[in-house]
């Protein structure tokens, strides 16, 4: 009877802790959806922080560059070279252009910047601002009468908005650019092939539709890397705490968005 019980008991004990994480899951998504739509707000409210805006963007955009710019070309390489080996069993080696550039253009690359910005940049935010909740600095801007999501969430928003797009523009222009390197000068396709398959799979659309899944992506990052910077608690080992808890969480937000973008622009 008394083990009966105590299984019983750690039954309970089991529910009752996963229903705290379900329900503390929704109140965390509640939460960046209201903090998305106050800082979003806030983008069209004067006075308008344009100088902080570009001071991020340089952060979120120009700072970024390296890292995202290595990430494509070497994806796009490894790509061709996976690729090529799998439809030469047919004689297809001609369509790898096309191919590689439609994984690279509508997947791979939106997909690959956004967890590469999330782990730089979102743990960047998610670091400052939960050094400055700690230390009680986002108190004194509410004590100056200075409204903190416009201040510290609204310039970090426009920044991941309007850069992630770009960086995954460039980051397309260079992945392909590797692919090509790799296909003419190690498989030895011929040049013309691989521009004649890219420009006849690859439509303006598909590269679009890769560019607007990234400013969804820079929403989630911005949103997501901010809620958890304003509501750190706990000095040195909460801010560590909610850095990973936000690159983990932007990471995962960002692939069920692909898999809900992808199922809606593939109708």
């Amino acid at each position: 009877m008394n083990q009966r019980n105590t299984h019983h008991q750690g039954f309970l004990g089991l529910a009752e802790r996963v229903g705290r994480r379900i329900i503390g899951g929704f109140e965390s998504a509640g939460g960046i959806a209201i903090m998305f739509w106050r800082a979003f707000y806030n983008i069209f409210l004067p006075p308008f922080e344009i100088k902080r805006s570009f001071q991020q963007m340089v952060r979120v955009g120009v700072e970024s560059v390296p890292v995202v710019l290595l990430t494509a070309i070497f994806t796009g390489m490894v790509l061709t070279l996976q690729t090529t080996y799998q439809i030469a069993k047919f004689g297809a080696e001609s369509y790898i252009g096309g191919v590689v550039g439609l994984s690279m253009t509508r997947e791979l690359v939106p997909v690959l910047t956004g967890l590469m910005v999330a782990g730089r940049v979102g743990a960047s935010i998610a670091a400052e601002l939960g050094t400055m909740s700690v230390t009680e600095q986002i108190d004194a801007l509410k004590t100056l009468a200075t409204n903190p999501i416009r201040y510290l969430v609204t310039p970090r928003l426009v920044a991941c908005l309007i850069m992630l797009p770009v960086l995954t523009a460039v980051a397309d222009t260079v992945g392909i650019a590797g692919s090509y390197l790799v296909a003419v000068f190690h498989l030895g396709i011929p040049g013309s092939a691989y521009m004649k398959t890219l420009s006849m799979i690859v439509e303006s659309f598909d590269v679009l539709t890769g560019l607007a899944k990234t400013v969804i992506f820079g929403g989630i990052i911005a949103s997501v890397s901010c809620f958890y910077g304003f509501n750190t608690r706990g000095g040195a080992e909460g801010v560590g705490r909610s850095t990973t808890t936000s690159v983990v969480s932007s990471c995962i937000t960002i692939l069920l968005a692909d898999v809900l973008l992808t199922a809606l622009f593939t109708k």
